[in-house]
């Protein structure tokens, strides 16, 4: 069975782009998904001074350990001031010096929303241009915009925008 991994760039409890990421992973039929926290992966601001005296951190081993189990990717980026969230940037700093090729050519989906109408359409055009230095292989773009008013119980309620996710995840699927 295929395995995926999802989650948000965010450290947030309340990250409404892990709702998304998660809602997104159920959609997957016939894989197995894990769902990762920002959370259980927080060290130390990257430095090369540091890296150099004292290696990776075991939560950057742990996390590129996580993606190379991994047939494909669900990520949902959160945007603050246009970019990543420091949570994320950390990682993926951290990740890109244990593993390079951190997303390894593996089917990404990359998502993102925000309360605002543009539903963090800068993070994803950032990410869309950074990540394939990385060997992403994103097969997919959704981008929610205005979070809390198309987004609840756990799901998409407008019609249009799950149709839209729905295509991008079918197509995800058959990229595993």
């Amino acid at each position: 069975m295929k395995h995926i991994i999802a989650f948000a760039g965010s450290n947030s409890s309340t990250s409404i782009n892990k709702q998304l990421a998660t809602y997104a992973s159920q959609l997957v039929e016939g894989v197995s998904t894990t769902v990762l926290d920002l959370n259980d992966f927080e060290m130390p601001i990257y430095s090369s001074d540091r890296e150099q005296a004292q290696g990776f951190p075991e939560q950057a081993v742990a996390f590129v350990d996580h993606l190379k189990g991994a047939d494909g990717f669900i990520i949902a980026l959160a945007e603050h001031n246009g970019a990543y969230t420091s949570a994320f940037k950390n990682i993926f700093d951290w990740a890109s010096r244990v593993e390079q090729k951190t997303f390894l050519n593996k089917p990404l989906l990359l998502m993102a929303t925000s309360p605002g109408a543009r539903g963090g359409a800068s993070v994803l055009e950032l990410a869309a241009d950074r990540f394939p230095r990385h060997d992403a292989n994103i097969v997919g773009q959704f981008s929610l915009p205005s979070f809390y008013d198309n987004f609840s119980d756990g799901k998409i309620t407008n019609d249009d925008l799950n149709t839209e996710l729905l295509n991008k995840v079918e197509h995800f699927k058959n990229s595993l």
